[in-house]
């Protein structure tokens, strides 16, 4: 892939399913924000996001609503997101072929969420998310 050729560093962070469910959605994104700080070779000094800013992070930074279209950045570091989570998704995909993750990359399309209501949530499936805590009603 051309952006992993071309960047000077680059680091993958991730929250497990437990730790979304246990801090929230946005706590658990600054820890996986953390970690890929802690991954890089060096330290660095400032560091651009895309959303809202993340006081919790613990490195300056710069946060940018959309910064993915204004920030090539920030668009590089979300194509290097997305290719492994979509590799993720693949290997969810092809061990639970009923969710088909592969396809809906995590989104809750209607077969999703129809092979939620006839398989039950798999341990990947976060517990705060609203269709597994709340199944729909026939």
């Amino acid at each position: 892939m051309q952006v992993r050729e071309q960047a000077v560093a680059y680091a993958i962070g991730a929250a497990s399913v437990r730790e979304i469910d246990r801090l929230n959605i946005r706590v658990a994104t600054a820890l996986a924000m953390r970690r890929a700080i802690a991954r890089l070779p060096a330290s660095p000094d400032y560091v651009l996001i895309d959303g809202n800013p993340v006081p919790e992070l613990g490195t300056r930074h710069e946060a940018m609503v959309g910064g993915d279209g204004t920030c090539l950045s920030i668009a590089a570091a979300s194509v290097l997101a997305k290719c492994v989570r979509d590799h993720l998704m693949q290997l969810l995909g092809r061990r639970y072929p009923a969710f088909r993750w592969q396809e809906n990359k995590g989104y809750a399309t209607k077969a999703h969420l129809d092979a939620l209501d006839h398989d039950g949530p798999t341990r990947h499936h976060r517990t705060s998310f609203a269709p597994v805590v709340q199944p729909r009603l026939l």
